[in-house]
């Protein structure tokens, strides 16, 4: 008997090995990402970030985003700017694999600049979300846990809500092994308190935009 492989069109061959063959993406680490973009391979109105090797396009501002980010930054600025810089939509290098651009960072001041990288670390991280939310809420959520990011807000546009997750673990249903224990959703009328600054509060009322207090 001819073996079935002999039998068989060599189309229906292919497509069956090609199914059995997993591909894993090639994946960039932050200092070959970096080469890209002084090359210019990135057109200067594309918003991109690394995230965990993979370079992720992010979500364009439409202008209730960028309403809130202009507002966010006077507050946070005059709340904690001699302490602090505020960092708007910069990178973090999380670590060699990640580079993610969240639109606000707390990082605290250095008396000089400190050298060619990035900062690796942020007292409080804030993600503005509305079309971004289900990534913000899942992959960046797992991302900066897996960092020890310690505060992590999302300003939930659609909602008018503060969500703020706390208390890294790990946990192996996270896409990147990790995420936060602790998830308090805020509602204007309530005061919340950053971790790093427990004596500072904020009307949440004033950080998502809404009259009711």
């Amino acid at each position: 008997m001819v073996p079935d492989r002999f039998t068989r069109p060599l189309k229906e061959i292919v497509e069956i090995t090609l199914m059995t063959v997993h591909m894993k993406p090639r994946r960039f680490t932050v200092g070959e990402y970096a080469k890209m973009g002084d090359a210019g391979i990135f057109a200067p109105s594309e918003r991109v970030e690394l995230i965990e090797g993979e370079i992720v396009p992010m979500s364009p501002q439409n202008p209730s985003h960028a309403y809130s980010t202009q507002r966010l930054t006077t507050i946070l600025v005059y709340a904690f700017g001699k302490t602090h810089g505020v960092r708007v939509q910069s990178p973090l290098t999380l670590n060699e694999l990640s580079e993610p651009e969240p639109d606000f960072a707390l990082v605290k001041l250095r008396p000089k600049f400190s050298g060619p990288r990035h900062p690796d670390h942020a007292d409080l991280v804030l993600e503005v979300a509305q079309t971004s939310l289900p990534f913000d809420r899942r992959e960046k959520s797992s991302l900066y846990a897996k960092a020890g990011i310690l505060d992590y807000w999302i300003l939930n546009l659609k909602k008018g809500r503060l969500e703020v997750r706390r208390d890294p673990i790990q946990d192996d249903q996270a896409p990147y092994g990790w995420d936060y224990a602790s998830l308090r959703i805020w509602a204007p009328g309530e005061t919340v308190s950053p971790l790093f600054s427990p004596e500072q509060s904020f009307e949440v009322a004033e950080l998502v935009g809404s009259d009711e207090g």
